[in-house]
């Protein structure tokens, strides 16, 4: 059930479900997942279109804004399956010359009138629970592909595993998409931080960039998520309620490994109207136990 359903039957607030939720879920009565809860042990189970569509539906837009400006005139990139990168394939629309090759017919209908954009599908089986292209056919009409950037979304996203999903042909599909492309852009929203699901699509070491939104100050476990992507490597991209970067760091050549910038202020704006890249406030691994709940509690404050 999504948190709101859960407060409305409740007769509550989403805030006081939210914290009812975590206290269930540490006495193993439920599984936490993005914007609501599970039975426990749901790591095979998987909300249908219906479902997902409604759920953190201002975060997926707000991520969606942000992650439509990674995208460059005339590229030619891959765009998963999923609800996120539906609202995604929507802002694309408007980038000219570009070619977008999916498996999801939701983000070739966002894209089907638009005059300046290819689309190019792949082949497969239809899923039906997210209309998606899967199987044999899916991943071998990818073979030989080579794009400059892959969007993905997925169920769960850890430091530890990556990025993950409750069905095994859309994983499949999804690591093939993966390989076609030179970077990966994960887009993910808060609630799905630290979530684990059954079948790993793209591991920690290949995720180039996760965009999602601010988490709530009280949100412990995706801030912790952030900082263990960020030691591994990933670029974080956080997305204000407006769609524009609330943290997020210019790219930079050589080692992969970047701070990432936590959420915080908006720190004002470049000539051209852009957000002005904000300053790396990352945590390190040696700052533990009260220095990291300070420093935490400073940058909340800010």
């Amino acid at each position: 059930m999504s948190l709101r359903e859960l407060a409305r039957v409740v007769q509550t607030s989403e805030v006081t479900v939210r914290r009812d939720v975590r206290a269930l879920e540490a006495e193993g009565l439920l599984d936490r997942r993005h914007g609501g809860a599970v039975l426990p042990g749901g790591f095979t189970r998987e909300s249908g279109f219906p479902q997902k569509s409604h759920l953190a539906t201002a975060e997926k837009t707000a991520i969606a804004d942000l992650a439509a400006g990674l995208v460059e005139e005339g590229e030619a990139i891959v765009v998963g399956a999923g609800t996120t990168t539906q609202e995604l394939a929507r802002r694309l629309a408007r980038v000219p010359g570009l070619t977008v090759v999916t498996n999801s017919l939701l983000v070739a209908q966002a894209l089907a009138h638009a005059n300046r954009v290819e689309v190019v599908m792949t082949g497969g089986t239809l899923r039906g629970s997210n209309y998606a292209l899967v199987g044999s056919g899916a991943e071998q009409s990818l073979q030989g592909l080579r794009v400059s950037k892959a969007f993905l979304s997925g169920s769960g996203l850890t430091a530890e595993r990556g990025l993950s999903t409750s069905n095994m042909l859309s994983a499949s599909v999804d690591r093939a998409l993966v390989q076609a492309a030179a970077e990966v852009v994960v887009l993910a929203d808060h609630g799905k931080l630290g979530a684990d699901t059954m079948f790993q699509t793209v591991p920690t070491d290949l995720i180039t960039r996760l965009v999602t939104d601010e988490p709530p100050a009280h949100d412990d476990r995706a801030g912790t998520e952030l900082q263990a992507l960020a030691d591994q490597g990933v670029q974080i991209s956080v997305a204000g309620p407006s769609g524009h970067p609330v943290g997020e760091q210019p790219p930079t050549r050589g080692d992969r490994r970047r701070d990432v910038p936590l959420p915080g202020p908006r720190r004002g704006q470049a000539p051209g109207g852009g957000a002005t890249p904000l300053r790396s406030t990352a945590l390190t691994g040696d700052q533990q136990g009260p220095e990291r709940a300070a420093r935490v509690a400073d940058l909340r404050r800010r």
